[in-house]
């Protein structure tokens, strides 16, 4: 039987057995745990820090209500992996062209390039993401037709691109020596804008019913509302388009290896996951919602992955089916510096020494990506041993951020 890392405080279990959490961290927890409507407990993955209302790398279920600010407004942000027949040795020995070739092919960030993309978006849309959005966008209008502040956004071509912050593109080594490609990226403008909205809408509501909160942006939509209705559906739909937005992504970066390296084929598919999501789940025998907050489902079996810094790789990884912790498992090593600290302790010489090794950016701008901004993978996984065991241990030799 394998041991309980998991120690429970105020209506909180957290696994922290290897990585202590930072007190503001505790508090948030302490605070979520409190609302009325929580069902049995809060469970706090390994990786958990401060975030907006709710804590990153919390899981929350709740009964008759949903706080939109616990799912934040990166909706469905997740990962996707896939392994190739190719070897390392088949790699070339020097992977900045293939990096650039890759950064031309797929829209980054807010980087623009002329009749290509503009600010992280297609000027033209390729058929591929057009393909992929058409079966969306009848249920985008009718979400426009109710919320028509939705209308301002590149949903259609935004398809197939990366975003920014700590959205990435890799190509890894597992044990084996064979080649891994893995992404991470989410709904990107539209989901931002959806998750926002809907954040007011629930502040408005509290106003509204002179509802006292610990707070504010702990604000819930109650269900059998037209708002609690509208939210959920606006973020299945935003779960949708950004495992689409992954595939599509997936497409291009597979297409782009096939014009430079030896003839290659798939023979493993991690999984397309979320980290940042609602889902409807039975636990502790109730039906209820369950909201992941940068955390990942690990049901009994379920293939997972937990990425790491951009230079420290990343584990697959077959979910125990923890009933305490909802099911789930981390999504990452989690911070330990804010963006802005990192920026101001880490030095370009640190970041550079850091990532030797790995074919990637070096410059000041991903400074708040560096290793030393994350807490140490290897005490995240361990703590964590009795929601998941590992399946490949994947080291990037190649990252894009955007």
């Amino acid at each position: 039987m394998t041991e309980r890392n998991y120690r429970y405080s105020q209506g909180v279990k957290m696994w922290d057995k290897y990585v202590p959490f930072a007190e503001n961290t505790i508090e948030q927890l302490h605070k979520v745990a409190q609302m009325p409507f929580i069902h049995s407990h809060v469970a706090a993955m390994p990786d958990a820090h401060l975030g907006i209302g709710a804590t990153v790398g919390s899981v929350i279920a709740t009964k008759g209500a949903v706080i939109p600010a616990a799912v934040g407004v990166d909706l469905g942000c997740g990962m996707m992996a896939l392994r190739t027949t190719l070897r390392a040795d088949q790699l070339p020995d020097n992977l900045r062209e293939l990096r650039l070739r890759l950064q031309r092919a797929i829209p980054l960030g807010f980087q623009s390039v002329q009749g290509r993309y503009a600010k992280g978006r297609w000027k033209v849309a390729p058929q591929s993401t057009v393909t992929r959005f058409r079966p969306l966008q009848d249920r985008l209008d009718l979400l426009i037709q109710k919320h028509p502040i939705l209308e301002r956004n590149h949903a259609h071509n935004q398809m197939g691109t990366l975003g920014g912050g700590n959205h990435f593109i890799e190509i890894c080594l597992d044990e084996d020596d064979m080649v891994w490609v893995m992404l991470h990226s989410g709904s990107r403008g539209i989901g931002n804008m959806i998750g926002r909205y809907f954040i007011e809408k629930a502040k408005e509501d509290m106003r509204r019913h002179f509802i006292n909160l610990p707070d504010k942006d702990l604000s819930y939509l109650v269900e059998g509302t037209e708002n609690f209705n509208d939210y959920v559906e606006a973020v299945e739909w935003a779960q949708e388009y950004a495992a689409e937005n992954r595939n599509a992504m997936m497409d291009i970066v597979l297409r782009t290896m096939r014009e430079k390296l030896p003839a290659f084929q798939i023979s493993k598919e991690a999984v397309n996951c979320h980290h940042n999501y609602i889902s409807r789940e039975n636990h502790f025998g109730a039906n209820v919602i369950v909201t992941r907050k940068g955390a990942i489902r690990a049901r009994e079996g379920e293939l997972g992955i937990i990425p790491s810094s951009m230079a420290t790789g990343s584990a697959i990884v077959r979910g125990l089916g923890n009933a305490d912790s909802f099911c789930s498992c981390s999504h990452g090593s989690g911070r330990v510096m804010s963006r802005t600290e990192a920026k101001k302790m880490i030095t370009l010489e640190d970041h550079k020494a850091a990532v030797a090794g790995v074919e990637c950016r070096t410059d000041k701008d991903v400074i708040d990506e560096s290793p030393a901004a994350y807490k140490d993978f290897d005490a995240v996984m361990k703590s964590q041993e009795d929601l998941v065991v590992v399946e490949h241990r994947i080291k990037q030799v190649l990252n894009i951020k955007g």
